[in-house]
Order: C-alpha cells, then structure tokens, then sequence
C-alpha cells in the first residue's frame, strides 16, 4: 500500500488531472500536513456512503473520487445481473456546489457500463430519492448530499431497491471494489447528452414531483381542523437555500395553509449558505432571518429544511419569544398526535407500531406503549428503521405508522424509507393547527405531554476532534471506555453497561450477564442508578464523538439539574 507522499506524486504524475487540478496539487507541494491530510487514506465507504470537504486527493469529495466510487458502485449492480442493470439507479442531487457535476459524471458512468439511469432535471429533497427508487423499481439510488454539513462538505449517499440507505452487505461490497480497481484507470464513461439521446439516460422531474406529493398528501389525517384556521395561522419557511424550497411550500399550501411566508433571503438556491454560518436546522441562532420575518408578520410558527430536506426543525411564538422544539420533542409531539388523531379518524391500525433509534428520548416508548401502540429501537441512522419496518411488513406483525431519531428525522408512509422533512413539514403544520384551534401552540402542548406522561429532558454534547490526531482521539476515548469503564458518573453508580458494538450487556463487579436485542454499531450505553442513560457513539460523518444524555425526573427541575450535572462529565472526556 502506498504512503501519502507516494499517493501525492502519483496524482501529481496522472494525465487525468487537468491544468487547473494539477496546480491545485502543486500549490501545497511544501505543505506537510495538508498533503498527509488528503492522501494519508481514501475516504472509508459505509452504508451512509462517502462525505468530505471538497478538495483534490484521496480522502477528499472531487470528481475523481465520485467516478471511482460509481465504478465501484456499477460493479456491484452488475454482479446482480442484467435484470438489476435493466431496472437501473434512481439519482439526485441537492443545492452544494459541483453536486450536478458529480451527479451528471455519475449517470455517464453507471449509463456506460450498461445500466438504466433516471436522473432528477434539478436539485431535489433527498426522501423524493427514496420515493423515485420505490416509485421506479429502481434497483439502487443515489444522492449527491452532504445533508447539513457545512458548505465546504459534499458526499455520496447511496440506496438499494427498498428505498432505504445501502444495506451493509452492499456497501462493503463497493468498497472491497474501490479497493481493487484504480481511481484513474478502471472506469468507463460517455456523453452525458448522448446517453439521453440514445435513451440510457432518462430525465424526470414534475411527474415524480406530482407522484410523490400525492403520497405525501396522503397522509394528512385532519384536514378539516387545517380549513377552520387556515386564515389565521401564520407558519414562517426557511429551506436555508435548499432543496425544500419548491416542495415543501407547495405541500403545505396543498395542505390548506394560506398563510405561509417563505424567508425570501433564503429561497435563493445557494450551496455557499451565505446567511448562515451552518445550515443546519438544529441550531437555532441559524434561524435568525426566520425570526425577524415572523416578528414582522405575526407568525405562530417556523419551519426550516436543511439544504436536502430531509431533517426539520420548528420553533414557536411563545411570551419569551421564539423558542425551539427540540428533535426528541417534536418526534413525541408528532407521535402522540399521529396516534390519537388517527384513532379518532378510525385509521389507526390494531396492530400499530412505532419505531426510534436507542439515543433518542425514552418518552416516545412511553407515549406509544400508554397508547396501545408497540415500541421497538434501533441503532442510529433511518436504514435501520426501515429495515425494522421491513421485518414487520414480511412477518405481518405490526403496521408502522412513524419512525424517527433525535437528530430531527422522521418517517411515515410506506413511500419512503428515511426521514422526510417534506412530509414532516406538512404533518407539523397540521399538528400546530389541531392545537391552535385549542388555543395552545406547540411548546405549550409540549408541556402538557409532560404533565401527562412524566418529565423528560436530553441533551447531546458533540466532541469535535479534527484533524487526523482527531480520529486517533476518538478511537482512543472508545477503547478507554471499555477497557476502563466508568463506576460511577458524576458521582451517580453505573448499574449496567450496553456495549452495543458485540452486543454484550456487563453489569460492574459482575462481568457480562446477558446480549443486547441488536448488535454490531460502535455504541457504549451506561445506564446509571438514577434512571439516566449515558451513551457515547463516535459520529459516522464528522470527526466528532457524541454523548447523549437521557434523563427523567419527578419534576422539570429536577431533569434539568441531571442534564447539567451529567454534561459537566461529558465535557471532561474532551481531552
């Protein structure tokens, strides 16, 4: 295996590179750390597929890269046979800069090596990719995101024939070809026009969009409470520069709502995100224009899309301004409102199921249990929520009706399969407007959820670690944690363990004494004597190890005073 200087010469000496890429490389020829940085490694192919920043080299998101990794990805499709080919691949791609570059150089490979490519006309919400590859019967999909990352990031995100994420199987399979098959030689390509020409390459656009808005329409359970207040209720839309701008307006105003008031600044499709520091809509300081657009107009409600809309979040009008609903909060809101309002349509089905990750809150599975509906978790990431969902559909055990994490995804219909900011736009609208009709905005029936299924509080800490010291950081603190695991926190006992990566559950002084129900992902669970969960998982796209903290108590003091005392441990592991 080549070292990184062996790899920068290599790049160096390729024909491949153009004038403009082959200076690029020269201009850091004296600069050590930033040539190891790009070439130490290539990027690590996962079910969530590639992410980097945009720069030239090994480690890195660049053209070069995209046609290797698609290679790799056509090689796989092809081992599938030439029904796999004839079905073909479903592509998209959202607002980052060269995302239509790596998206047109993709469909040129996969159309070269003889298999079918439906490809979006523009930038497109990532779940209507996951509609287009079930709507189709595509055989594999793929996205050209880096979701919220910042706008230096772009990435590759890959789906097999069910609509969800790549199962891990087949992404190990498109890297053990990425390991085989050289980044400059081994690809095949062709014309992108004379693809379409010659029918190898199909453009879609407005027909898929009516397609999959009639689904997400569908599921509307009350459209009637929508009507009664549509002239008062004011929602404020920001897609932070993104794919939800056309979409989601357009599924709302379907919906019923009439008083909807776009962020005009962020309409602009953008990939530099030029009035946000991070596109991201779980930070609320990014919804700064949002804010000042709705104290303007009087809007109950906000509702921002990151730049793929796949991930949502809300903030209400409320007497200490405008306040965020967390993603553990809005999944509990939406859960318990899709119940009930679903049982009082007679929609509800007998054998109702509801689905979440293991770092989100433990409220959602008191809510769904208290209201006769069955509960199961995951590991973090929709591919294993649809998987679950899956299992449910060929053994006939239970219906689904909403899946979702913390990180402000979530899931319904059987259109999709991850989360979906355009369906969830529109739910969250018909759910602010059933408590408006009451009287209550969001936060406040928040609260009353509290009051009638207990105090819960969370919190997630990020342990940024960059750097390539970064990611010996990060597998340092895991391996520490396990072989030197923690007997109290924060002066509380951990009582039980769950090392989810062997599946192991290890209860202190006594050893391993029973498996977890799921196994394989790189998580550590403690669950302390105070009923509080602990739980480190290192991130799967940014260099960052996060901490989740569960807490619950007799009284939102009392969780709020855990959450603290608990983050202060959390802070002592960045070391």
């Amino acid at each position: 295996m080549r070292n990184y200087k062996e790899e920068y010469q290599l790049w160096l000496d390729s024909p491949a590179l153009s004038e403009l890429e082959w200076e690029e490389l020269k201009s850091i020829a004296d600069d050590e750390k930033e040539i190891e940085s790009r070439f130490f490694a290539p990027l690590e192919f996962g079910t969530a597929g590639l992410r980097g920043t945009m720069k030239l080299g090994l480690h890195q998101m660049n053209v070069h890269v995209i046609r290797h990794a698609t290679q790799a990805f056509a090689n796989v499709i092809k081992a599938e046979g030439e029904k796999a080919m004839e079905k073909g691949i479903a592509i998209c791609y959202d607002c980052r800069n060269n995302s239509d570059v790596f998206a047109r150089e993709a469909a040129c490979i996969m159309a070269a090596n003889g298999i079918r490519v439906y490809i979006f006309d523009a930038l497109r919400p990532t779940p209507e990719l996951s509609f287009a590859v079930r709507h189709y019967g595509t055989t594999a999909g793929l996205n050209i995101t880096a979701s919220h990352n910042p706008k230096e990031y772009n990435g590759y995100k890959v789906y097999w024939s069910d609509g969800a994420q790549l199962p891990p199987q087949h992404a190990a399979a498109i890297a053990e070809q990425m390991n085989s098959i050289d980044i400059f030689r081994d690809f095949v390509t062709c014309d992108f026009d004379e693809a379409v020409n010659e029918g190898k390459i199909e453009i879609i656009g407005s027909e898929t969009d009516e397609a999959y808005l009639e689904c997400v329409l569908g599921q509307a359970v009350n459209k009637a409470v929508v009507s009664k207040v549509a002239d008062k209720l004011k929602i404020v839309y920001t897609p932070f520069h993104g794919a939800g701008y056309k979409l989601v307006p357009e599924a709302l105003k379907r919906l019923g709502i009439t008083q909807l008031y776009p962020v005009p600044e962020q309409m602009i499709i953008d990939g530099d995100f030029p009035t946000v520091e991070s596109p991201n809509p779980e930070n609320p300081e990014g919804f700064y224009l949002a804010v000042d657009l709705a104290k303007k107009v009087g809007s109950d409600l906000i509702i921002g899309t990151d730049p793929d809309s796949d991930r949502i979040g809300v903030m209400v009008r409320d007497c200490e301004g405008y306040v965020s609903i967390t993603g553990n909060q809005l999944g509990v809101l939406l859960l318990e409102y899709v119940i009930n309002a679903r049982r009082a349509a007679g929609t509800l089905p007998n054998n109702a199921g509801a689905v979440k990750s293991i770092v989100t809150t433990e409220m959602a599975k008191v809510v769904a249990e208290s209201n006769g509906v069955h509960f199961e978790d995951t590991f973090t990431g929709f591919k294993f929520m649809a998987e679950r969902v899956a299992e449910w559909e060929k053994a006939g055990s239970y219906e689904y009706i909403f899946a979702y994490e913390e990180s402000y995804g979530y899931m319904m219909g059987d259109y999709v399969r991850d989360k979906d900011a355009v369906t969830a736009a529109m739910m969250v609208a018909e759910m602010a407007a059933y408590y408006f009709d009451k009287g209550m905005n969001l936060k406040q029936a928040m609260d009353s959820l509290y009051e009638k299924y207990g105090f819960f509080g969370e919190r997630t800490l990020n342990l940024v670690m960059p750097g390539l010291d970064g990611l010996e950081k990060m597998k340092n603190l895991m391996a520490d944690l396990r072989t030197n695991p923690p007997k109290e926190i924060s002066g509380v006992e951990v009582f039980r363990i769950r090392d989810y990566a062997d599946g192991t559950v290890i209860v202190p002084e006594l050893g391993v004494m029973g498996q977890t129900h799921i196994k394989g992902s790189n998580v550590l669970y403690f669950e302390l004597a105070d009923g509080t969960s602990f739980i480190v998982r290192p991130s799967g796209t940014e260099p960052k190890v996060k901490v989740y903290i569960l807490a619950r108590g007799e009284n939102k003091a009392q969780t709020d005073e855990k959450l603290e005392k608990y983050s202060v441990y959390a802070e002592s592991l960045r070391r």
